[in-house]
C-alpha cells in the first residue's frame, strides 16, 4: 500500500507563502477558484484571502499547521498550489517547503520524508487535504 506524503497533512506553506495567480482562475471570470475567497493584488492577480500580508494563512486552510490540515477548496485551488511540488516527492526536496515548515517549528523534509501510516487515497479524504501554494 502507498503511504501518504507528510505533506499533505502539514500546511505549513498555506500559512507562510502568499498564493497569487491570474485572475482568470477565479469562478467569476470562468475559472474554478471561488472568487469570494480571493483578494485583488493588481489588476492581473488575485491572490487567496489571509495571503496578502504576514502573518498569513490562506482562508481554505482549516485545521492546525504542523499537525493536522485540510484545504477546504482543494479541488478547486488555484494554480501555484497545484504546482507547489511535495518535499520527498520523486527523491527531491523543496526548500521552500522545509523553510515555511521552519517558520513553524517544524523539522525539515529530507529526500525521503517519513511516511504517516496513512493510505495513499487518504488525500482525498476531507480530514487530510492540503492546498500547496507556491511562493
Amino acid at each position: 500500500m502507498s503511504e501518504l506524503n507528510p505533506c499533505m497533512t502539514c500546511g505549513a506553506c498555506c500559512a507562510w507563502f502568499r498564493v497569487s495567480f491570474y485572475w482568470a482562475e477565479g469562478d467569476d471570470a470562468g475559472g474554478i477558484v471561488p472568487s469570494h475567497l480571493t483578494e485583488q493584488v493588481t489588476p492581473f492577480l488575485r491572490c487567496m484571502s489571509g495571503t496578502l500580508h504576514k502573518p498569513c494563512r490562506c482562508v481554505a486552510l482549516e485545521g492546525t499547521p504542523g499537525e493536522s490540515v485540510r484545504c477546504t477548496i482543494y479541488e478547486n485551488r488555484p494554480t501555484p498550489c497545484r504546482e507547489f511540488a511535495m518535499s520527498g516527492e520523486n527523491g527531491v526536496v523543496n526548500d521552500a517547503c522545509n523553510r515555511a515548515r521552519a517558520a513553524w517549528g517544524l523539522p525539515p523534509l529530507g529526500e525521503t520524508p517519513p511516511l504517516s501510516g496513512l493510505p495513499l487515497n487518504a488525500a482525498t479524504a476531507e480530514s487530510s487535504r492540503v492546498q500547496l501554494p507556491a511562493d
